[in-house]
Parts: C-alpha cells; sequence; structure tokens
C-alpha cells in the first residue's frame, strides 16, 4: 500500500511540474510576437522566468482543491505576469540595474519601453485573470486581482514620502502591502473558484504577517550590507521605510527625536553619525523580536487554514523563515550588525 501512495505522489508531482512547464510556454506564447512593439523587451526579461513562486502556489493548491486545470493555468499565469509587470516597474523606481542576473528592461531598452512594457503586462494579465473567470465561472477572480494590484501599488507609493520618519502602524502597513498582495492572490482565488472563499480573510492575515517577518528580516541585513544594496545600512541615507530605523527613533527620547527627524527631513548626509548612533543601540535586537512574533503569529495563523492550503504554503513559509533565520546569524555576538 505505501509503494502505492508513494507511485501515486510521483504522478503528482510529475504532473504539477508539467504543468509549471506548460505555464512558462503559456505564457510566453501571450508575449508580443516577433517584429510587434515590445517584443524584443518582453523575450529579454522572460527569459530567465525565475521560480515562479505564486504561480506554482496556485496550480498545487488548485490540484488539491479539484479546481480545473485550464481555469488553474490561466489564473497562474494571470498572477505571474502581474508580478512581472511589478518587477519591471520597481527596477525602474528602484535604479536597480539588474534582474536575475541580467539587465533589467529599462537599463537595456531604456525607461520608456520598461514602462510600457510593464503597463501592457498589467493588462495581459487581467486578460488572463478574466479568461480563468469564465471558465470557471467565478466572476470574483478580476476583482481580486484588482483589488490586491490596487493594494500592492498603494504600499509602493507610499515609499515615496521620504520627507518624514515612520512610525511602527506605518511601517507595517508598508511592509505588508508591498509584500503580501501578489501573495495572497494565488490561493485566494483558487479557494474562490473551490468554493472556499471564506478561507480569503486568513489568507490575507496569514501572508501579511509573514510578510511583514520577510520586510523586517531584509531590513535587518540592510545594516550588514546583506541585502544586495550598495552599502551597509543604506536604507537610512535613502529614507527607505526600514523597521530598524523606525525603532531606533522610537527609542530616542523627544530631544534627540527631534534633531533626528530635522536630519530625516532634510535628506543631507551627517557622516554616519547617525547610523553610528543606530547601531549601538538595541534598535536591530528589538526588530529581531519583533520578526520573531510576527513568525508566531503567522504560525498561529496557518493552523486555521483548510488542510490543503497548509501543504501548498509550507515551501512558501520555509522560504520566507530562511531569510528570517539569515538576518538573525548576520549579527555578532554582541547583537550588533556584523561589518
Amino acid at each position: 500500500m505505501a509503494g502505492a501512495y508513494a507511485s501515486r505522489d510521483r504522478a503528482e508531482l510529475s504532473e504539477q511540474q508539467c504543468d509549471t512547464r506548460n505555464l512558462a510556454d503559456f505564457i510566453a506564447a501571450r508575449l508580443p510576437k516577433p517584429g510587434q512593439p515590445l517584443s524584443e523587451a518582453a523575450a529579454h526579461h522572460f527569459a530567465k522566468t525565475g521560480k515562479m513562486l505564486r504561480a506554482k502556489m496556485a496550480i498545487r493548491a488548485a490540484h488539491l482543491m479539484n479546481v480545473d486545470r485550464a481555469s488553474a493555468l490561466h489564473w497562474a499565469a494571470a498572477i505571474e505576469v502581474l508580478h512581472n509587470a511589478s518587477l519591471i516597474h520597481d527596477d525602474i523606481c528602484d535604479g536597480d540595474q539588474l534582474r536575475r542576473g541580467r539587465p533589467a528592461v529599462w537599463s537595456k531598452y531604456g525607461r520608456d519601453v520598461a514602462l510600457t512594457l510593464g503597463d501592457w503586462l498589467v493588462a495581459l494579465s487581467f486578460e488572463l485573470a478574466a479568461e480563468a473567470a469564465q471558465r470557471s465561472q467565478t466572476p470574483m477572480l478580476v476583482k481580486i486581482l484588482a483589488d490586491q494590484m490596487k493594494t500592492t501599488t498603494m504600499g509602493e507609493a507610499r515609499e515615496f514620502d521620504i520627507g518624514r520618519p515612520w512610525n511602527w502602524q506605518h511601517y507595517l502597513e508598508i511592509a505588508a502591502d508591498k509584500t503580501a498582495p501578489l501573495l495572497t492572490a494565488p490561493l485566494q482565488g483558487v479557494a474562490t473558484m473551490a468554493l472556499h472563499g471564506g478561507a480569503s480573510a486568513i489568507i490575507g492575515s496569514y501572508f501579511r504577517c509573514l510578510g511583514n517577518a520577510y520586510q523586517i528580516a531584509n531590513d535587518i541585513l540592510n545594516f550588514k550590507g546583506d541585502d544586495g544594496a550598495a552599502t551597509c545600512g543604506s536604507d537610512l541615507g535613502r529614507r527607505a521605510p526600514n523597521a530598524v530605523v523606525v525603532l531606533f527613533r522610537e527609542g530616542l527620547d523627544e530631544v534627540a527625536k527631534a534633531r533626528f527627524d530635522a536630519w530625516y527631513a532634510s535628506g543631507s548626509d551627517d557622516d554616519g553619525r547617525w547610523q553610528k548612533q543606530l547601531m549601538g543601540s538595541s534598535a536591530i535586537n528589538v526588530a529581531v523580536a519583533k520578526m520573531n512574533g510576527m513568525l508566531d503569529q503567522s504560525e498561529r495563523l496557518a493552523a486555521a487554514l483548510p488542510e490543503e492550503l497548509v501543504e501548498v504554503i509550507t515551501p512558501v513559509q520555509q522560504m520566507l523563515l530562511h531569510v528570517c533565520q539569515k538576518s538573525v546569524g548576520a549579527l555578532n555576538s554582541s547583537g550588533k550588525c556584523a561589518f
């Protein structure tokens, strides 16, 4: 009997891997054709597909919840295409010249082409979502995609307000809005197609909590120079929302806080004086404690999900947990950032 179960599991895994390969081909077939505008830039961006984590979640969940495969393929493609549109736009905003080890679209083809390609992919994602909705007779799919896109766009927009420091609650809203929506949408859509719409709220809360832990971990790594940034603590210098900076500010007395706020609003450099004070404070240790609290809360939320979805989110949870563990490992024995 055990052999029969193992054979079934291998067959299911092979089927899902086939669906994932089909997904990459399916997306490629929907991109602009050779000779059309944006075709070269689109082919360049999708030459490397990345992990396709969100799409794989959708496909795996659909398999476990007996959702129509064609509907699931269209929904997974819609999520993956929208995610890639956000990456292309993010690279423009952040000035990142590389994406997946290759030149970012904007750095190779210019900002105008990258912006236009990102917009075109947003339109394609909604086209695919509408097709999934029609196949599954689940019109809510288009609204789910629109709601999650609005949320993640708002999170990105809040980052542009760099003239003032953030409080902790505002920071959490930005972090969750940026990270959670396109992790939530794959499962939310599949659960809705499978008539498990009641799980949507828990799915959203789970990924907002896990996404916050992940963002805090990246913020800690920023003060080790281990998050891909050019310099250690670059978030402080460029006034980007960062958990460690927020917690450092909240630990200051009123006089020091006023001085910090004035410097922060000025946009000027101070030869690293504020960063040295931050590194000598307990802010990083407090951030670690906050991150661990978020991880504990995400585990409690996961326990309330349908069993099929718990199996789907486990690989995602493990991947994000690895980043959180890496952030703790980046600290030396005194709990400060190691250079």
